[in-house]
């Protein structure tokens, strides 16, 4: 059982990270100051994906972290999220159904669409995020690094240095640092 300090951090991490966004269902986008929410396939990432993942979140000074697997193949991307040795969410988008399970310490905020969105914006390719998104958004990048952008704001940054990920998600006022390791078959 998580004791009852790591769950209240894990909560006020999770709760934090969620921001302003809603549990309300799959949507392109939804009202002012909210990220899109992508649903791509999982054939559109090339080559899929099997990482270990160690999430850091930053928010407002304060650092949680939350381990990951994810495992992307053409039918299906599948993630576990773990804390001290707790399953905190798991779930599978096939690219039209998303199967979440949670655990019942986790606020409402905190959803499987955010997750696979976020996921979606650092791993899929540049061209199958800009064709996802509404109207008066733009996608792209260069060597390392991509940008989310609406009208003159940047809402999301992306860098990559080796196997460590920065998603800077100004919007909601959070970093995540993902330090990944392949997982070989």
């Amino acid at each position: 059982m998580l004791g009852v300090t790591a769950r209240i951090a894990v909560l006020a991490m999770f709760a934090a990270i969620a921001g302003c966004t809603t549990p309300s269902g799959v949507r392109p986008h939804g009202p002012p100051g909210e990220v899109p929410l992508l649903r791509l396939a999982p054939a559109a990432l090339p080559g899929g994906l099997a990482e270990e993942q160690r999430l850091a979140f930053d928010w407002q000074g304060r650092t949680e972290t939350i381990d990951a697997l994810v495992e992307v193949d053409t039918d299906q991307v599948r993630v576990v999220m773990h804390s001290q040795g707790q399953v905190a969410m798991k779930f599978t988008w096939d690219g039209e159904r998303l199967d979440e399970t949670r655990a019942d310490w986790l606020p409402p905020q905190l959803t499987g669409e955010r997750v696979l969105s976020d996921l979606q914006l650092v791993h899929w390719p540049e061209a199958a995020v800009r064709a996802a998104l509404p109207p008066g958004w733009s996608f792209g990048g260069q060597a390392g690094s991509r940008t989310l952008v609406h009208g003159d704001e940047i809402v999301s940054r992306v860098t990559r240095d080796g196997l460590r990920t920065v998603l800077s998600q100004n919007r909601h006022g959070y970093v995540l640092t993902i330090d990944s390791r392949p997982v070989t078959p």
